[in-house]
């Protein structure tokens, strides 16, 4: 189990169909080809000192390449995910155009043993969601503050 931790943004918005929420999917040649369980709340690691909220909106703004919105945050509490990351989310309600992303990269090495280091997209696009539809893409681990949110929207 690893003590790693990652803080994130949920962003939902009130519209025709109901909730929505933000998702990304998450870039790479890994999850290229991947629908369900490859998308994420946007997150990232941090160690302290940084707090927990403040890391979620660097890596808000890492991630998409927008400032993270204004609040008010929500604190959706944290979860343990399968790899023992210790994932803390806030939702914030406000609303984002997809095509507006600028996503950050990562490099890694591909293909594999290849000694070649490419670049990637850290998330690769974003979409809006119903809670219903964000269920069956969303990473398992973290669907928890799909039903966190649920209760704080019917609260």
């Amino acid at each position: 189990m690893t003590g790693k931790r990652s803080a994130g943004l949920l962003l939902y918005r009130r519209g025709e169909r109901g909730a929505e929420v933000l998702l990304g999917h998450m870039g790479g040649p890994l999850w290229a080809r991947r629908d369900a369980g490859a998308w994420s709340v946007p997150k990232g690691e941090y160690a302290p000192p940084e707090e927990a909220q403040d890391a979620a909106r660097r890596e808000f703004e890492e991630e998409l390449g927008m400032p993270p919105p204004d609040g008010p945050y929500v604190p959706l509490g944290e979860t343990r995910q399968a790899n023992g990351k210790v994932v803390t989310v806030w939702a914030v309600e406000s609303d984002l155009d997809p095509e507006r992303i600028a996503p950050g990269t990562f490099e890694m090495e591909w293909p594999r043993g290849s000694g070649t280091i490419r670049s990637f997209p850290e998330i690769d696009k974003v979409a809006w969601f119903t809670p219903e539809q964000a269920r069956e893409r969303m990473v398992r681990g973290q669907q928890v503050f799909l039903e966190r949110l649920a209760g704080h929207l019917e609260g």
